[in-house]
């Protein structure tokens, strides 16, 4: 799925997923009839998607929305550049809402940009691992926060989350398992039911199953 694409190249490229897995995996198929075709709406606000993302962790949607609106009210209702968010206080940032911890995090974000060791016009021309790699180099960015962003805000439909609960508890109940998965047992279920290259959407069906998909 390219940053590219138009809305109907998208469908396109989900109704292939959808077909594909359908067809490769039994298990999965009654999930993708009753779901119906898989939503991602990849956008190129890479910067402003993850300082989101460090604001919202650990919170509730309601909570992480009031912050995040709280955190842009700061700078006029805007996403503010990353010179602006190392020029504003931590005392400042705190003041909206975000944990000692996180004010420092979004700082770590903003000086990754300015000293280019992120590289947003160029981050897509990156492999998944090597996404992973530049993202996590900033404090309070996991490898959960970086599988999220390579699904949701670049569109990649080879992404496992091997870590996710939900995804966990899913393949634990749709496969009838005993214990919820390990990463490396996710890792081979997906490779045994066919799931690559559309690993993202997969996990998108596996969401569906416990209705809870993440928003």
């Amino acid at each position: 799925m390219k940053m590219s694409a138009t809305i109907g190249e998208m469908k396109d490229d989900l109704q292939k997923a959808a077909n594909y897995l359908s067809e490769k995996d039994s298990v999965l198929a009654p999930v993708i009839t009753r779901a119906g075709l898989a939503e991602f709406e990849p956008h190129s606000d890479y910067y402003g998607a993850l300082v989101s993302s460090i604001i919202g962790q650990q919170l509730s949607v309601k909570a992480a929305s009031s912050i995040k609106k709280r955190f842009r009210d700061l700078f006029d209702g805007k996403m503010p550049e990353p010179k602006t968010i190392i020029d504003t206080s931590i005392e400042e940032l705190r003041s909206a809402g975000l944990s000692g911890a996180k004010a420092k995090y979004v700082q770590d974000l903003a000086q990754h940009v300015i000293d280019n060791k992120i590289d947003f016009a160029t981050l897509n021309k990156l492999s998944n691992k090597q996404v992973i790699a530049v993202l996590t180099d900033v404090k309070g960015i996991g490898e959960w926060t970086a599988h999220m962003f390579m699904m949701f805000c670049m569109g990649r439909m080879d992404v496992l989350p091997v870590g996710d609960l939900g995804i966990r508890n899913g393949i634990r109940a749709l496969y009838d398992l005993k214990d919820a998965p390990s990463p490396e047992q996710i890792t081979e279920i997906a490779a045994n039911h066919g799931w690559h290259p559309y690993e993202s959407v997969a996990s998108w069906y596996i969401w569906q199953s416990l209705d809870n998909a993440p928003k």
